[in-house]
């Protein structure tokens, strides 16, 4: 099942006090391992792509319950108590300069999870993909400043992104599965979370924008120097009447300038750059070096207003306290209480139906996160 979710939340200020980090990194790993024990590494990707079982999660976890910090918080804890030679599960990325490390954490676990070259390669281009897609190709206001890549030892992935909107001062969460995924183009929310709706979104990842894309591509793949008429002059200046007059006579253009379309030479290389590539399709356009938000959304409005095909303007978008949040709201972190919920998933795991070697395996690796 294709899945991708959105989840918007308020920025909040401040870091976890290493107290409660260090047990937010126990519970998120016993956590972990029940779901890996009880059901498997598929399922826990499958849940990590939820963006309501992932808040929920955050909540347990005891991070502020609808912040923006319960995103990076949490993936980094997962980062550090998931283990690829001990859970088959690795998260790569992570925040700021750490999500560019993404593709060389995927390559590395090839050796780490012996996954096949073709599996990470494919992989790699799934993490970028999933980047530019919802940076570049659906433009809701949201910059992405957060990118973690989960891998499972059959080379299945998730993905959990984070973008900022300086503006309202919130964050949106992305989220992938990559199970079954074979077309990031078409329609890949399966469950869409969000407080605030924006009223006019490009979203070309939208099936209501396939023509649009098409047009993109062969509009590049044409010479995109007949494009130039489109776009006003790089000087920015307001233009006047006069400067359509000659003497007497009055010459008005045949095009007047779109706001958001416009593109300075700097920019309109971009397109000749890719012109002389000729891509093949719209994913490997946007994946181009330069082509970014801005000469996405040019050729989205060329194709509507010239060509009649109008890219789709509607926002794709569509939370639970445990144990308090860092900050005392709802209430303060009680940490009797968070270490009685660890130790209840130990007795859980102790009276499960498991076979007595599995049962001991499962809770030798438990102890491991409640120990000091």
């Amino acid at each position: 099942m294709k899945r991708k979710g959105v989840a918007n939340l308020p920025l909040h200020g401040g870091h976890p006090p290493q107290w409660l980090f260090s047990r937010m990194i126990k519970l998120a790993g016993g956590i972990s391992e029940v779901i890996l024990d009880e059901y498997g590494s598929d399922e826990l990707l499958r849940r990590l792509s939820n963006p309501f079982w992932f808040q929920a999660f955050s909540c347990v976890l005891g991070f502020d319950w609808h912040s923006s910090g319960t995103t990076t918080t949490t993936c980094g804890a997962l980062k550090i108590a998931l283990k690829p030679e001990k859970h088959g599960f690795m998260v790569a990325g992570g925040k700021g300069k750490a999500s560019r490390k993404t593709p060389d954490e995927i390559a590395d676990s090839a050796d780490l999870l012996s996954i096949s070259t073709n599996k990470i390669d494919k992989m790699i281009n799934s993490s970028k993909l999933s980047a530019k897609i919802d940076n570049s190709c659906i433009q809701d206001g949201y910059q992405l400043y957060q990118h973690n890549f989960f891998i499972n030892e059959k080379g299945n992935w998730a993905v959990v992104q984070q973008g900022m909107n300086t503006f309202n001062k919130y964050a949106r969460r992305y989220h992938w599965l990559g199970e079954l995924v074979d077309d990031y183009l078409k329609e890949p929310h399966a469950a869409i979370s969000c407080d605030l709706k924006e009223d006019e979104s490009l979203n070309m990842a939208s099936l209501e924008s396939e023509k649009a894309r098409d047009i993109s591509v062969d509009l590049i793949c044409d010479n995109p120097d007949h494009l130039k008429k489109y776009f006003k002059s790089k000087n920015g200046a307001q233009t006047l009447l006069t400067d359509f007059s000659s003497g007497n006579n009055l010459n008005m253009p045949s095009h007047h300038p779109v706001l958001d379309m416009d593109l300075s030479d700097r920019e309109f290389d971009v397109l000749k750059s890719a012109w002389e590539i000729q891509p093949d399709n719209y994913q490997e356009l946007i994946l181009l070096q330069g082509m970014g938000p801005k000469k996405i959304r040019a050729l989205a409005l060329i194709s509507d207003l010239v060509f009649g095909e109008p890219a789709s303007w509607q926002d794709p978008v569509k939370y639970s306290f445990t144990h308090g949040g860092k900050d005392g709201f709802p209430y303060p972190v009680d940490r009797a209480v968070y270490d009685h919920s660890i130790n209840t998933l130990k007795e859980a795991l102790d009276s499960s139906k498991l076979d007595n070697k599995n049962k001991i395996s499962a809770i030798k690796r438990l102890e491991s996160f409640i120990k000091e």
